[in-house]
Order: structure tokens, then sequence, then C-alpha cells
């Protein structure tokens, strides 16, 4: 598995690895339906968001004492280093804050249940809740493993594109990406549709 660590259209740093999107795994058979429900709004999240909170909770799985980060051949080993330093940092403040708001709301879904059929709320915001926590410990363990940067040529040009604000290069750029790693969807990560005003 691979991981990259390179900035999107917008000039954000964007952390996510080779493998798919897939659906988050709970056995449950009592409220299968919920659940269902629940898991198909939870995949209508941006997949900017979803591929980089699942990258981060394979993290916590991995068992090798470095990871393997892609990133641009144009910044320096210690510029990317510090810069990977602070975009952890910044993510772990990030899904404290966002627990604790899920940790405040959840009581509220209980209210959902006075609805009629099943609480599609509660149960969206516990694989909300389940995913940010998973991505949490995830970033735990990758600020105490090691990180093996390596240079990548065509992440380097992809970057120079943004900065030089070509769009005009960015659809044969996404897909030599796409080709080079064995990607899938990279349009919607790293340049997704911008929101009309």
């Amino acid at each position: 598995m691979i991981f990259f660590f390179i900035r999107d259209a917008g000039h954000k740093y964007r952390f996510f690895s080779t493998e798919p999107v897939r659906a988050i795994e709970v056995r449950t058979s009592r409220w299968r339906k919920l659940w269902e429900k629940a898991k198909a709004k939870l995949l209508l999240l941006p997949q900017r968001s979803l591929r980089q909170e699942q990258a981060l909770a394979r993290i916590a799985r991995l068992e090798e004492p470095a990871v393997r980060i892609l990133a641009s051949a144009r910044t320096e080993d210690k510029k990317i280093r510090f810069r990977f330093f602070l975009f952890i940092q910044k993510q772990r403040t990030r899904h404290v804050l966002l627990l604790i708001g899920e940790t405040l709301l959840l009581p509220l879904s209980g209210l959902a249940m006075l609805l009629p059929g099943p609480n599609v709320f509660f149960g969206a915001l516990a694989l909300l809740m389940i995913t940010h926590w998973q991505a949490f410990r995830g970033l735990q363990h990758l600020a105490r493993k090691g990180h093996d940067f390596e240079a990548s040529e065509l992440l380097a040009e992809w970057e120079e594109a943004v900065e030089a604000k070509a769009e005009d290069r960015f659809p044969r750029l996404l897909e030599g990406m796409e080709q080079a790693y064995g990607l899938s969807g990279l349009r919607k990560v790293l340049w997704p549709p911008r929101k009309s005003p």
C-alpha cells in the first residue's frame, strides 16, 4: 500500500492511499436496515475527506515501523517533513473537535426515534463517529511511526501545474498519476468541482 501527501487544486495538503474507498464494516444483524442506510449516507461524503479518513484509519493496522509516503519532488525533505508534522497536528486537533461535537449531538439524535422508520440520523452520526475515531487512532500511530518520503516527478509536475493555475493540464496529469499508481477517482480528491456562488 502506498500513501500520498500532496497539495490539491486549492493548495491544501491531502493524505490518501492507493486503496479505494469502501463502506465501513460494522457487524450487526439487529439493525441491518438502519446501518445499510447510514452507510449509504456516509459514502455521500466528499471523496477528498472520505479517502483521507480511511487512509488514516489504515495506518493503525500497519505493522511496519515506517510508512512509505510519496510526495512532490519539488519540496526538499526537511520542508516536507515539517509540513507533514504540521498536517498531523492540525488533523489531530480537528478530529478531537469533531469527536466532541458528534458526542454532543448523539443524545439529540435520539429524538429522531419519535419519527417512524429507522433512525438514520443516529446511524449516520454513529458511523461518522466511528470513522473519525479510527482516523484519530491512525493519526496517533502515524505520529509515532517513521516516515519514508519518496520524491515523485509526477506529483511535482502536478504541484507545478497547480501553482501556475494551469487547469488545462490537470486532466492529463491526473490520468497519468492514476495509471502510474493504480488509483481511481483522483479528480474527486485533488480537483473537485467548484461550488457555484
